[in-house]
């Protein structure tokens, strides 16, 4: 079936135009625009309309594709006043992806398309300069048979190491004219053995696959595990550029580069980059070839770069945003290939912000939005110790910040098989490629031997907010031995590293790590958020330490504490124990005595740390198993005391395997826990509400002030079961006598409870969205077992983009929020209304409860500045 208008010539297109044109597209058809096309080299892009029609079609071109290309084929050759393939001056083009989001290294490029056995040879006529031909066909010959029919890449870094130790040489670019020559016979050799086929001789034929092969490209597997990585839906589809070739391969005055317009690792005012002499883009991307500096162009080509920062200049002031750029300079002419708004670590991100406000390029709005609020994160993870005291193992680029130590690993597989074991990693490889993405998530950081900062090491790790060091140079990594060796030093998978992702240090000392501190700018940067955000921002702590920790970040209070944690200590849990094998009232009664002491020292540590601010209490919320040890641990313990012969020993096992076996659930989850438990046995909640009580008034006769105490009753799903624990709770309260204020709310988390909000809200002062569990409930998900074994399939084959557990499910368990919200408040119009699931520290879901009106998210206390960040732009993107 036809799409209508499948193809936009360059000189059409503009940035308003992103989904449909992909960001790569969308950037080149404006900086077109803003540079000239005398910049830029001319194309066309098929849209990504295109791509879904295929990927519906069963891989089947759209009606009417094939013509909108071989038109705008036409206008290209008009204006480039050459014929592709042609046999005398042949124009030469690229085929390369572009989705809406900038997915690095995902996806496929097809370089120096329109070459054949002819056109090579007019190619050298045409330039006099027969080597640049061969290289540039030897180099389509490659990319076509890995890009388009799948041949493995080591085939053909195995044939290139051949011929340069055959020709004693160390470099491709060593290579003389008949080393080529012959190269390129045994690549389109072994295109033959591996496909049946002859290398094709028809430009249009080579076209039309090199298309297809980037549509499929956005169902490969390194793509889809990339977007479930970053929440990219699989329906958008990419686009597909097809642009004029410029030549960096054609001499000493040629070059390819990346140039950004501030430096891409500290964000500082510095242009900044990596460019190779007589190479092409994918020589400086593919970490093969180790790059030189940016600044060393002004020595070699001095006019060039002087263009290059002015051109860097205009672009950051038209886009209001730091720019990552791609350029070619062929014979001295430079030419710019595209244009994104940079990923960058948050250090640079943070420093972008600040200057930008101070150089007036933006307000401080507007700075805020630049800012990917999910990767701040990184700036909170831990570095090298200062004044720690280490050898330099080896020193590279700092490609991505942070540090990180744990043992080697040379493989994404193994990488993710020990993060399933709890083992932390260093990834070690000479260069990483796409398939490699795996065991970047898995691993703690990544060292590369080979590659610069705009290597697919750097760039991927920097995408992550992983460490990385790139390029040390003195590693020689052996990936079929499993060694690393620097000199004398040898070292193997299992031995620990530790690496320095700021400083480009690699280390096999045991380098102190510390926890990062909040930096000036980023303080800055926090005090605008604040300033215009409308949401609450609070954490989720149980711990004096993490509540210092919390407030530290910025928290306005504590939106959850789970009280099930304070029983797990271990001075705790022969009195847990005790309570829960208790045979009736009085003596869980009696236990609970005991521990009405603990519970209130630790509301005392965190009341001390919150004084002044809003607490929120959730009374035991799991079933009582949970306290007890494992029924198979029980049994394998009563079989050891049968054989000793100990009868007190066997006469205790079994009574405690006969307490397990009864409190066991069939589904525990649904079962008694929460609210239920407190209806059951309410003498647990009224130990819980007298120790809050008692150490709030502690609290208040010690300092003079209390924090503001809110009691959360969880698992709530009709209103009588609220109104029997507020009972409870108020009753308690007055026992204890005054000077106590608190307030009684429910956590919801059932369907039930958001359908009759407005019964169960008469009878509470606040609701707290726990959206992991109403995800559950709702979905009828397991969280551990979606994330382990539904969720890859699921999205693979298009049911999710992404986990419910991770971004919330605005089209249902989001509409269960908002219906909530909206009765809840109807019944009463002052209820306050807060969200305390993982959902709250997720910047996506934070955008969601701006728009349902919440009043607050609280989220673990690392959480904390990426959702005042976040909740400021959701008020911005509002207000828009």
């Amino acid at each position: 079936m036809s799409a209508g208008k499948l193809v936009y010539d360059f000189a059409e297109g503009s940035r308003e135009q992103r989904d449909l044109l992909g960001g790569k597209g969308a950037n080149v058809a404006e900086m077109t625009r803003v540079l000239g096309a005398e910049r830029v080299p001319g194309g066309f892009t098929i849209t990504t309309e295109a791509c879904v029609a295929y990927m519906d079609g069963d891989r089947t071109w759209p009606d009417g594709l094939d013509g909108q290309v071989a038109d705008a084929l036409a206008r290209l050759e008009e204006h480039a006043g050459l014929a592709l393939g042609g046999s005398d001056d042949p124009l030469l083009v690229s085929v390369r992806s572009g989705a809406r989001e900038s997915m690095p290294g995902m996806m496929d490029t097809v370089l120096n398309l329109g070459l054949n056995d002819e056109s090579v040879e007019g190619l050298a006529r045409r330039t006099g300069n027969e080597r640049f031909a061969w290289d540039s066909y030897r180099r389509f010959a490659q990319m076509f048979g890995n890009v388009c029919r799948g041949i493995a890449g080591e085939r053909y870094e195995r044939l290139i190491s051949e011929a340069r130790r055959d020709a004693g040489v160390e470099h491709d670019v060593d290579l003389s004219v008949d080393a080529l020559r012959d190269l390129t016979a045994a690549f389109k050799e072994l295109f033959a053995q591996e496909t049946g086929e002859d290398f094709p001789q028809d430009p249009q034929d080579q076209l039309r696959q090199a298309i297809a092969a980037v549509f499929d490209s956005w169902l490969g597997a390194r793509a889809v595990h990339y977007r479930r990585l970053h929440g990219i839906p699989h329906e958008w589809g990419t686009a597909v550029n097809v642009q004029r070739m410029v030549f960096g391969n054609k001499g000493d005055r040629s070059c390819s580069g990346v140039a950004f317009s501030r430096d891409e690792i500290t964000g500082a005012p510095e242009p900044s980059g990596d460019f190779l002499p007589n190479a092409q883009g994918e020589d400086v991307v593919s970490g093969v070839r180790t790059p030189r500096d940016l600044a060393e162009l002004a020595e070699t080509m001095p006019d060039v770069h002087a263009e290059l920062l002015d051109i860097l200049a205009t672009l950051e002031r038209h886009y209001g945003d730091m720019q990552d750029t791609e350029f070619t300079v062929e014979d001295g002419r430079l030419y710019m290939l595209q244009t994104r708004n940079a990923k960058r670590p948050a250090q640079a991100a943070v420093r972008f912000a600040v200057d930008a406000v101070a150089e007036g390029l933006l307000d401080e709005r507007g700075a805020l939005m630049t800012i990917d609020a999910a990767r701040l994160d990184a700036l909170l993870h831990p570095t090298f110790a200062p004044g720690a005291e280490f050898d330099v193992l080896a020193e590279g680029i700092a490609a991505s910040p942070g540090a990180a130590r744990g043992e080697i690993v040379f493989t994404a597989d193994d990488a993710v098989a020990a993060a399933a074991e709890g083992r932390d990693t260093i990834l070690a490889r000479p260069f990483t490629e796409a398939d490699d993405v795996h065991g970047f998530h898995a691993a703690r950081g990544i060292v590369t031997s080979e590659g610069g900062k705009a290597s697919h090491a750097a760039l991927v790790a920097r995408g992550m907010g992983k460490p990385c060091v790139s390029g040390a140079k003195a590693l020689e990594i052996d990936l079929d031995a499993g060694t690393l060796r620097v000199g004398d030093t040898e070292l193997r998978a299992g031995d620990t590293i530790a690496i320095d992702g700021s400083a480009g240090i690699v280390t096999v000392d045991e380098v102190p790590l510390q926890e990062a501190a909040v930096s000036e700018e980023f303080e800055t940067v926090l005090g605008w958020a604040d300033a215009v955000r409308r949401l609450g921002v609070r954490a989720n702590a149980d711990t004096p330490e993490d509540a210092e920790r919390a407030r530290g970040f910025g928290a306005e209070g504590i939106g959850l504490c789970r009280t099930e944690h304070m029983f797990m200590a271990a001075d705790r849990q022969p009195e847990m124990r005790a309570m829960v094998m208790a045979a009736g009232e009085e003596e869980r009664r009696a236990a609970l005595e005991r521990l009405l002491p603990h519970q209130q020292e630790d509301f005392e540590g965190l009341f001390e740390q919150m004084r002044g601010l809003p607490v929120t209490i959730r009374l035991l919320d799991p079933p009582l198993h949970e306290f007890m040890p494992r029924a198979e641990d029980v049994a394998r313990e009563l079989e050891r005391a049968r054989s000793d012969g100990d009868d007190a020993a066997v006469a205790e096992h079994e009574a405690v395997l006969d307490r397990v076996h009864a409190l066991a659930e069939a589904n525990p989850m649904l079962g008694t826990r929460g609210v239920r438990l407190g209806v059951i046995h309410p003498e647990i909640y009224e130990m819980q509400a007298r120790a809050i009580v008692r150490a709030a008034r502690a609290v208040a006769d010690r300092s003079g002030e209390a924090p503001r105490i809110e009691v959360m009753i969880p698992l709530v799903a009709y209103e009588r079961e609220l109104d029997l624990m507020r009972e409870l709770v108020e009753r308690i309260a007055a026992e204890e006598g005054k000077g106590v204020e608190l307030s009684v709310g429910t956590m919801i988390e059932l369907p039930r409870a958001c359908f009759v909000a407005d019964r169960i809200a008469r009878v509470a002062d606040f609701f707290s969205f726990g959206t992991n569990d109403l995800t559950q409930t709702a979905l009828g998900f397991s969280r551990d077992d979606v994330e382990g074994r539904i969720l890859g399939g699921y999205v693979e084959r298009g049911v999710l983009d992404r986990s419910p557990f991770e971004t919330i499910d605005a089209p249902g368990v989001g509409w269960l929020v908002r219906l909530a919200a909206w009765v809840g408040r109807e019944a009463k119009p002052d209820l306050k209304l807060g969200v305390c699931g993982e959902h709250a520290g997720d910047p996506d879901s934070i955008a969601f409860f701006e728009l349902a009106g919440l009043d607050y998210v609280s989220c673990s206390p690392f959480r904390v500045p990426i959702a005042r960040v976040a909740a400021a732009q959701a008020t911005i993107a509002d207000s828009d």
